[in-house]
């Protein structure tokens, strides 16, 4: 389904912004927040406000609340896609099922910002995509932590009242001690493959509008033909959800610089019941490939407003 992003895919880069003019060295400019906590609770409300005890005038961005539960491949995948975009300063993320356990709490700095959360694979496509670890530590302090640290609740007993301090300029190193980059959790490698006339890539994220954004970077479509099927279903290679007729499939490149699919004016995923992890081929279509799918094509969605 479309979105309102207005984001040239044909443009795409891997560094979509450059560097912050206003970054400093020390104080931070912001906080930004991606947690899984949902809206219906007073959880995203009390990291709210240890924040702004402990510092009155930051400012604090929500990237999303609603990363489905427990999800640590989604969370990571819209932290790494946001951050690039965001002043520079702390970004806290909390998809932590294993909260309270011997999972670490970590803060990262990069070149591009600082990161805080627990060390289970969800810093570190953000880490990369803000220039790569530096430096990280193991939040042990105690006088950088809440009062009181409840093993369910460490976004605002542990995250919060360390960002709060990071963003006041306070060293990294009075955190904790240092950690070996090398050891951070690492989320597996997606599914990619390069193959003659196409590619195999799993589906990384399906986002609200139901378009399914493969792992496999936007390059791997150059040299395809304009009709091209995905699991064996005919698909526009087009470069926005426009190239394609209503209730039509189009593969493109999106504001992300990865592959995608998409349905004109309706979701993707619902039509090739595709969901996180599930590999997606797309390959160049044989002859007579095209005419065995037509009559699916010629089935028109339903329109839908948003």
């Amino acid at each position: 389904m479309t979105r309102p992003d207005g984001a040239d895919a044909g443009n795409a880069r891997s560094d979509p912004v450059p560097p912050d003019p206003n970054r400093r060295t020390g104080e931070a400019r912001c906080v930004s927040l991606t947690t899984d906590y949902g809206l219906t609770d007073g959880f995203v409300a009390a990291c709210h406000g240890v924040l702004a005890r402990l510092v009155p005038a930051l400012r604090v961005i929500d990237v999303t609340h609603l990363v489905p539960p427990a999800d640590v491949r989604r969370g990571a995948a819209v932290l790494a896609q946001t951050v690039p975009y965001l002043p520079w300063g702390v970004h806290v993320a909390v998809v932590d099922p294993g909260v309270g356990t011997t999972r670490r709490g970590i803060a990262l700095a990069t070149p591009g910002g600082l990161l805080v959360g627990p060390d289970n694979g969800l810093l570190i496509p953000a880490a990369a995509a803000l220039g790569g670890v530096t430096d990280a530590v193991e939040l042990t302090n105690p006088d950088w932590l809440g009062p009181v640290v409840f093993r369910t609740f460490h976004g605002r007993d542990v995250f919060a009242p360390v960002a709060a301090r990071l963003a006041l300029g306070a060293p990294l190193a009075e955190a904790g001690p240092a950690v070996d980059p090398g050891t951070l959790v690492r989320l597996p490698e997606p599914v990619v493959r390069a193959e003659p006339g196409g590619l195999s890539a799993e589906v990384l994220t399906v986002d609200n509008f139901g378009n399914v954004q493969l792992a496999a970077p936007g390059a791997l479509l150059d040299g395809l033909p304009s009709r091209v099927l995905v699991n064996g279903r005919e698909a526009v290679h087009g470069r926005t959800f426009g190239d394609a007729p209503p209730g039509a499939l189009v593969v493109y490149v999106d504001s992300a610089a990865r592959v995608a699919v998409a349905v004109n004016t309706a979701r993707a995923a619902d039509t090739l019941g595709a969901t996180p992890g599930d590999v997606l081929t797309i390959t160049t279509p044989l002859p007579g490939d095209l005419a065995v799918d037509a009559q699916t094509q010629r089935t028109k969605a339903p329109e839908r407003g948003r």
